[in-house]
């Protein structure tokens, strides 16, 4: 006889445990099948790892800039590629057995193996997944199956939300081979430095891996077939981050394509084409292929059970539902923006609805902000200043510099800005756009604030500490309206 739950999650990433953790805690018997490693791709290849080797590289870019902190260090700091790679992986490991006390501790069955769909969740019957070995190889050792997890069989429930996430997107002609070409998962596990590095690619994994390598020495070109690196942000900040990218030592091709990669022993040589027409060779000891991701859709069962995708992911509403009552999705695998702290909310909100608890609302995309971890970073949520003017706002802007706060200039972080979009009719906050020194922690202020619709008038009443970057802030809003300070 199968195993039977309230709530079965395929996949345990960002939004797969949280999901997992919030059912049980609403009361629901539930069990979590993960064919790989807890904490999915986001904590073992992906947010975390990532940002242990960016921490690696900001400590890299201090130490060649002491001198400007008044410091001085006899003889050189020189990465050790190995020793950063693995600090890297033992700050996952940490983070991936936390998943499974969290599993443990709220009494949620943990399935390990590959999950598919055999039978959809309808008219209040249970739906059926049957459990096979994974086919998988893991990129490392996986981690030991937490004790007490089950492994292959049948289970049922009367719930089951797909949390399967995403992976490199692949161009054709241009496949990564984990030798010369790489994915993020092999950039993040470099067994040395190469000497030079072509990324295709600007959104936040290009730039950031762009950055990380930059750092650490490393010749890098990016190349960005749009007319910005990072597409999604607002212009302005997409302009000064390129100029300080090159600053850097970074070369950055706009507007231009990959159309062929050669192969040599070591190396690749990429033939780009620009917009005018012309044709570039680039040769480079590896080449980063970021063009994006796509949602893990294959091999479910989806296709005999009549789930409707759309671009490679699975169609959901506000809610996670999918045109199969019973049967959801969430997270990357549910379509963009892919981002963790996307799937967590877009969970909780699901299994909140299953419960019918009252007060649930659908995820309002437009308040997810998002942040790259690059240096300077870049933080954003709402609508662009194009993007506000293209809904047919009549707009308000606001700008604040990082030169004109006394705290970023103490701490020797200069250079950046804060832009607030606001409707000039209402005063609702549109859009915030950051890009400097910790605007990643920066950000959810203004996120907070066009939670609650909060109004440019109730911002400026608003009394923020002295001194620190939030100031920025609030200068922002008030330049928007004319009343700026300190600048």
């Amino acid at each position: 006889m199968a195993d039977n739950y309230d709530v079965i999650i395929i996949g345990s990433g960002p939004g797969g445990y949280v999901t997992a953790v919030r059912a049980a805690q609403l009361g629901f018997k539930t069990a979590i099948v993960e064919r790989e490693h807890l904490g999915g791709i986001c904590l073992n290849w992906g947010c975390i790892p990532t940002k242990a080797l960016l921490r690696s590289a900001e400590i890299m870019h201090y130490s060649d800039h002491l001198k400007d902190y008044g410091l001085k260090l006899e003889g050189k700091v020189v990465p050790d590629t190995v020793a950063v790679v693995d600090r890297s992986r033992k700050v996952s490991a940490r983070l991936n057995g936390g998943v499974g006390f969290l599993m443990k501790k709220n009494k949620v069955d943990v399935i390990w193996g590959e999950a598919k769909l055999t039978k959809a969740p309808l008219e209040g019957k249970s739906g059926e997944i049957v459990v096979s070995k994974t086919a998988k190889k893991p990129m490392e050792p996986q981690h030991p199956a937490p004790k007490g997890t089950k492994g292959e069989g049948t289970y049922t429930a009367t719930h089951i939300i797909i949390a399967t996430g995403a992976r490199p997107r692949v161009l054709p002609g241009i496949e990564p081979d984990g030798k010369l070409i790489w994915t993020y998962f092999e950039a993040m596990v470099p067994k040395e430095l190469p000497k030079s590095l072509l990324v295709m690619g600007s959104g936040a994994i290009g730039i950031e891996f762009a950055y990380f390598y930059r750092t650490m020495g490393v010749d890098v070109t990016v190349v960005e077939v749009m007319p910005q690196v990072m597409p999604v942000e607002d212009v302005e900040v997409s302009k000064f981050a390129q100029k300080q990218f090159e600053k850097q030592g970074m070369k950055i091709l706009l507007e231009a394509k990959v159309t062929k990669v050669e192969k040599g022993a070591n190396s690749v040589t990429a033939h780009i084409e620009k917009k005018d027409g012309t044709l570039e060779k680039i040769t480079a000891d590896r080449m980063i292929s970021a063009v994006g991701v796509q949602g893990n859709i294959e091999n479910l069962g989806l296709e005999a059970l009549g789930v409707k995708t759309d671009r490679g992911c699975i169609a959901v509403d506000g809610y996670g539902r999918t045109n199969i009552t019973g049967l959801y999705a969430i997270g990357d695998v549910a379509g963009p923006p892919m981002l963790a702290h996307k799937a967590e909310h877009e969970g909780v909100i699901c299994v909140e609805k299953i419960a019918n608890l009252p007060g649930v609302h659908a995820l309002d995309k437009s308040l997810i902000p998002g942040c790259t971890y690059c240096s300077p970073q870049v933080a954003s949520v709402g609508l662009t200043e194009a993007k506000a003017k293209e809904a047919g706002y009549d707009i308000r802007v606001g700008r604040f510099q990082f030169g004109a706060n006394g705290k970023a200039i103490a701490l020797g972080e200069d250079q950046g800005f804060i832009k607030t979009v606001f409707d000039k009719k209402t005063g609702q906050l549109l859009g915030a756009h950051m890009i400097g020194a910790e605007v990643t922690e920066l950000i959810q202020g203004f996120v907070v604030a066009m939670n609650l619709e909060t109004t440019e008038e109730e911002l400026m009443h608003t009394v923020f500490p002295h001194p620190t970057l939030s100031e920025m802030m609030k200068e922002s809003v008030l330049d928007a309206y004319g009343r700026a300070l300190n600048a």
